[in-house]
Parts: structure tokens; C-alpha cells; sequence
């Protein structure tokens, strides 16, 4: 990710709604070293900030909805939550959940594209995001997994204004060329049932030790540690205990 601090149209944020808030708490400790500090006021719902030394990084969630799936989401700035709201019905996508304010932390929504992939806005206030970003134990990239690129694109440009690039083949997203995800395809390898959705990676130090770590403690090893052709990243896709995906990436390594 060449943004590495919170900046409009790009990712700022990332939480896990999960069905087991303290197994996460456990795991997420034992593969990225993450301590977690829960917010003790009964309106936060049990709202858990996950940190890096003093740094916040990410955060976990209870299940607040019937159905929902474990499952990480990504945030990303924006300086007016409701514009840009407003601006993904307009273009076809749903208000999962409309701007609403959180204490004086900030202004919220959760949204979905036109292909069901679930992500989420903040307005800062006096929480601004990640205070790392593509350093070790936090958020190093993000990816959209999706069945139809080229609407992708034409969606998220238009409410984002992003730029797409291209690397080996691998459309990426950028604000202004500074790229900080990319656009993967579920094709026909991948099952009907598996639908478009946006995948965190973190940064670490070494895939291949945190890829062993990870599934010692519990975890699945989706896609085991791989380097990715043509000078990318060495990476590998993780299932935590209770179903959440996300991926590792080589600290420094650009997408």
C-alpha cells in the first residue's frame, strides 16, 4: 500500500464481526501479537479496538444482525459520509446501514455494491483510523473479489473517483495512482456460492512463519504461502477459528 495514513476515498479502518469475540481476541494475539482493549460502555455493544503497542489497528465486533456472516470489513475515509453514501445508492449499490454518528469518534455507514460486497464509510472525528498502515501487524492492502471486473471498476470509480492501474495482469486501485488494493476475478474455478466480497491483507514480517502460526492456532490455510509472479509479494489467504478470511503479505512489498 503506498497511502500509509488515512486519507479520503482510501482504506482507513478494518473490523471483524465475529460470532466469538474473546476466541478472536485469543487468536488474532497469538498470530499478529494484537491486544485488545474493549470498550466498556454498554452502548458501544461490546465494540473491541485491537492494538499494535499503542497504535490501534483494527477492531472486533460482535454479530449484531440475524445471519451475518463472520466476516472482515473493509472501511474507507471519506470527508462527508452521507454524500458519499447517497452516492453508492445512486450508482447501484445498498445502505446496509445509513450514516450514523459514533459518540464523537466519528460518522459511520455500511454499504454494499451492486454485487454484494459489503464495506463500510468513516467520517473522522476525533478517531481518525489505523494509526499504522502496511507496517507489520496492520493493514497492508485490500482486494476485491468480484464476477464482474469491469462493472466493478465503472462503480467505484464513479463514488470514489478512483484510479485503476494494472500490474501482471491485476487491475489495482489507487487514489491518484497511489495504489493501496487491487481487483481479483471469481471465475470459474471459484464455487457458485462464493460471492463478491472485499479481503484484507496485513503486512508481516515473514508470510511463512505467521502462515504457520496462524494455522497452529487454529486457523485454515486457504492459499498457503505463495509468491506472486512477476516480482509481487510472497502471500498467503487465512480462516480464523470462527470463519473470518484475510490475507498476509511481505511487509514492503508494494501489490
Amino acid at each position: 500500500m503506498k497511502i500509509t495514513e488515512p486519507t479520503p476515498g482510501a482504506p482507513c479502518w478494518v473490523e471483524l464481526g465475529t460470532s466469538d469475540v474473546d476466541a478472536a481476541k485469543v487468536y488474532y494475539r497469538q498470530v499478529f501479537g494484537w491486544r485488545a482493549e474493549t470498550d466498556p460502555r454498554q452502548e458501544a455493544g461490546g465494540y473491541t479496538t485491537l492494538y499494535l503497542g499503542a497504535a490501534p489497528v483494527a477492531a472486533l465486533t460482535p454479530l449484531y444482525a440475524p445471519g451475518q456472516p463472520t466476516a472482515w470489513t473493509v472501511s474507507f475515509a471519506t470527508r462527508d459520509a452521507d454524500a458519499q453514501a447517497a452516492a453508492v445508492t445512486e450508482a447501484g449499490g445498498r445502505q446496509l446501514m445509513g450514516p450514523m454518528d459514533v459518540f464523537d469518534l466519528g460518522r459511520f455507514a455500511v454499504l454494499a455494491d451492486p454485487e454484494g460486497a459489503v464495506f463500510s464509510l468513516w467520517q473522522a472525528r476525533s478517531f481518525a483510523g489505523a494509526a499504522l498502515l502496511n507496517a507489520p501487524g496492520s493493514l497492508g492492502w485490500v482486494e476485491l473479489a468480484t464476477r464482474d471486473a469491469e462493472a466493478a471498476k465503472a462503480f467505484y470509480t464513479r463514488v470514489f473517483g478512483w484510479t485503476v492501474g494494472t500490474h501482471a495482469d491485476y487491475p489495482q486501485w489507487g487514489i491518484d495512482g497511489a495504489d493501496f488494493g487491487g481487483l481479483s476475478a471469481l471465475d470459474e474455478f471459484y464455487p457458485d456460492d462464493v460471492r463478491a466480497h472485499w479481503l484484507p491483507y496485513f503486512a508481516v514480517a515473514d508470510v511463512d512463519e505467521t502462515a504457520a502460526r496462524a494455522a497452529e492456532s487454529g486457523g485454515m490455510l486457504l492459499v498457503p504461502p505463495t509468491d506472486v509472479p512477476d516480482g509481487g509479494p510472497r502471500v498467503a489467504v487465512i480462516r480464523d477459528p470462527q470463519g473470518g478470511s484475510f490475507g498476509i503479505h511481505r511487509a514492503g512489498a508494494e501489490g
